[in-house]
């Protein structure tokens, strides 16, 4: 479990932010009519946020780790 949560730890860094992101996605811009699916219920927008927030880190997260891994196997590191 450790060796996972250290693997996406931008990840989980973003989460966070993702999650709250999300929340005031819903209080300020959302939809008040209830017919939007994704917008019109808070837990929704937060799950949405946090998904988006976790996507986000893991993908900075394998930029960074092929950024790395090129810079080694150049031997400039």
């Amino acid at each position: 479990m450790i060796d996972f949560i250290k693997k996406h730890k931008f990840g989980f860094v973003l989460l966070i932010p993702g999650v709250i992101a999300g929340f005031l996605y819903w209080k300020y811009i959302g939809c008040m009519s209830g017919t939007c699916a994704i917008q019109s219920n808070w837990h929704t927008m937060v799950l949405f946020g946090g998904l988006i927030g976790y996507f986000v880190g893991d993908s900075i997260d394998d930029i960074l780790k092929k950024r790395k891994n090129k810079l080694e196997k150049d031997g400039t590191l």
